[in-house]
């Protein structure tokens, strides 16, 4: 299954800020939508993804002056995308070998999805749940 099958029939738009966005701000967002990461833009284009975890990192490092910075300062880049013809278990292992949990999905040059490493391993186990309901139902009727 491809991350097509993941993302379809979403409707919610995806949260973003850009650049210049203070990081106050920005974790005021991630707080508020109750998400873990997500895109940032320079103009049009994605320039990097702000995760908890990069916020953290840089709070340890120079305490809360971090907040002033500009998510463009803080955030992870260059950016690990997928299309969504890749296949789900072809994400999982990108996500494990570059040590991410969010993989913007791109299409054209532009991002139609946001998904995360939950997003993907709820799908999967949803998927060989299925399976296995189907084998029992089959077995039970054969």
């Amino acid at each position: 299954m491809t991350i097509a099958h993941v993302i379809a029939g979403r409707t919610t738009p995806i949260v973003s800020c850009t650049t210049g966005t203070l990081v106050r701000e920005a974790v005021k967002l991630l707080a508020d939508k109750r998400i873990g990461a997500m895109p940032v833009f320079d103009g049009r284009d994605i320039a990097g993804i702000l995760s908890e975890r990069d916020v953290i990192a840089q709070l340890a490092l120079h305490g809360a002056q971090t907040l002033d910075a500009t998510a463009g300062e803080v955030m992870t880049a260059p950016v690990v995308t997928v299309d969504p013809r890749t296949e789900v278990l072809a994400a999982l292992s990108v996500m494990t070998r570059r040590r991410v949990r969010h993989l913007p999905v791109m299409e054209a040059g532009r991002i139609v999805a946001f998904v995360s490493i939950g997003d993907l391993v709820k799908y999967r186990i949803d998927r060989i749940e299925a399976e296995a309901d189907a084998m029992r139902e089959y077995i039970q009727t054969a």
